[in-house]
């Protein structure tokens, strides 16, 4: 008797990937303010157990309070220390017994002014918190994450590490060498790392926004006060966090928010020169 083949339909790589947040777990790190508050109310609200970490105990008890015992579990602490991170991986090992179904980097800085004028340390510290960081907790969430991969006939969900970019991760502009600098190689990396995780089942997505209307430059590293950052097409923080979490639920390789961003990166792909010289400072 012939053995019967599968259908094309029935394999699994014609499959798309899916995320889910009903009966997750996630972390996202800078879960305070901006973006990553508003990325991890929403996944509260969708039913997914947060482990949300920040620096200001304060502003993150509050987003804790605001929903149901047990939906959004605090780490305090920053990013840079390893202590901090190894918490969280803890929490996942308590919570769902080592099994982590999203990490979501959040957490960054920024710097404006120009190179030469800058404290040498102004370049170490916005690389540490944008891209140092996040290879850290990465690195320690990954074998969470193949835990939840290898849980797929039992909970088909695809696991995701979302990395919070930048459009200036594309283009470069002028007085923020530091901040395009990490977010330049947080894109490589991120690029890299897709291809290495592929096989493994653990989709990797970068969500690139534009300036958006939060905090941030309420916490600007070596710069002086006062300075103001020049976009067009800004968004505020519920839209972006929105955007990213359709881009994870798709498993979406990269996506490009606003359309001055998106402005600003294809017309750099046209025509790098003339984008070099619109922004040349006088």
């Amino acid at each position: 008797m012939a053995k019967s083949r599968p259908s094309l339909s029935s394999l699994a790589f014609w499959r798309k990937p899916r995320w889910r947040p009903a009966g997750s777990l996630a972390i996202v790190t800078g879960a305070s303010s901006g973006i990553g508050r508003e990325l991890t109310l929403r996944l509260a609200d969708q039913g997914c157990r947060v482990i949300g970490v920040a620096r200001r105990r304060e502003r993150l008890d509050e987003v804790v309070s605001s929903r149901p015992s047990g939906t959004i579990i605090p780490v305090v602490g920053d990013v840079t220390d390893s202590s901090v991170c190894d918490a969280a991986m803890s929490e996942v090992h308590q919570l769902a017994g080592g099994r982590l179904d999203l990490l979501i980097n959040n957490a960054g800085i920024g710097a404006i002014g120009p190179f030469f004028d800058a404290d040498p340390q102004r370049l170490r510290e916005v690389m540490e918190v944008n891209f140092f960081a996040v290879t850290q907790w990465s690195r320690a969430a990954i074998p969470c994450l193949r835990n939840a991969a290898a849980a797929q006939a039992d909970r088909p969900c695809t696991p995701v590490i979302c990395n919070i970019g930048s459009v200036l991760g594309h283009r470069a502009v002028p007085d923020k060498s530091e901040y395009c600098a990490s977010k330049f190689a947080l894109h490589g990396w991120t690029d890299s790392i897709r291809a290495e995780l592929a096989a493994a089942g653990i989709a990797v997505v970068l969500v690139s926004p534009s300036t958006t209307r939060s905090e941030f430059f309420d916490s600007l590293v070596g710069t002086s006060p006062g300075q103001t950052s020049k976009s067009v097409g800004s968004w505020p923080p519920d839209r972006v966090a929105q955007a990213t979490l359709t881009a994870i639920a798709a498993c979406r390789s990269e996506v490009l928010l606003s359309w001055g961003g998106k402005a600003l990166v294809y017309a750099d792909r046209l025509s790098p020169p003339l984008i070099d010289r619109v922004l040349a400072k006088k």
